[in-house]
């Protein structure tokens, strides 16, 4: 009987996830924990990640070794590399943007990008639905949990029209 030969860029995704969770088990063991947890502090839910993250490279490990769980047309097809480079400069931007510009900019630009990638040809509609996506982000994190994710420049605008600023 003939057995399937592993699916190398298969092999390498799960490997990929497996050092994602030696890397969250790592970081994880580095919380220092104050002895007033008995049981449950804060490094239960990042270790319970870790395993998780631990047992689907395993899953995917050997789903790969046994031939993979891509279809023979899915691992033939050629990737869009136009696509790709749209979801890629929607992430630089992202990063770039989102200290000088603001999380609502920086956001907004991801969303579009990574829309036009997935083969939207509708900028306008896709930054108001960004727009939208990131301002209720914006002030869900803001206003109701009191945590800065990176206010900008068009954040304080609509800070100060709405009165919500800190100085109104």
């Amino acid at each position: 009987m003939h057995r399937p030969a592993p699916a190398r860029g298969e092999v390498l995704i799960a490997l990929g996830v497996l050092a994602l969770a030696a890397l969250v088990y790592w970081q994880t063991a580095a919380i220092p924990v104050s002895p007033i947890y008995a049981r449950v502090g804060p490094t239960v839910l990042p270790m319970i990640c870790a395993g998780a993250l631990a047992l689907l490279g395993l899953a995917l490990l050997i789903s790969a070794l046994r031939g993979g769980w891509q279809e023979d047309e899915e691992r033939a097809s050629v990737p869009d590399r136009a696509a790709l480079g749209w979801i890629a400069a929607g992430l630089v931007g992202n990063v770039l943007l989102i200290g000088p510009a603001g999380f609502t900019v920086a956001s907004v630009l991801l969303f579009a990008c990574v829309a036009r990638g997935f083969g939207s040809h509708q900028p306008g509609r896709d930054v108001a639905i960004g727009a939208a996506f990131a301002l209720v982000a914006y002030f869900g994190f803001a206003q109701t949990l009191g945590i800065n994710i990176g206010a900008g420049p068009l954040e304080g605008v609509i800070e100060r029209a709405l009165g919500l600023a800190s100085g109104a």
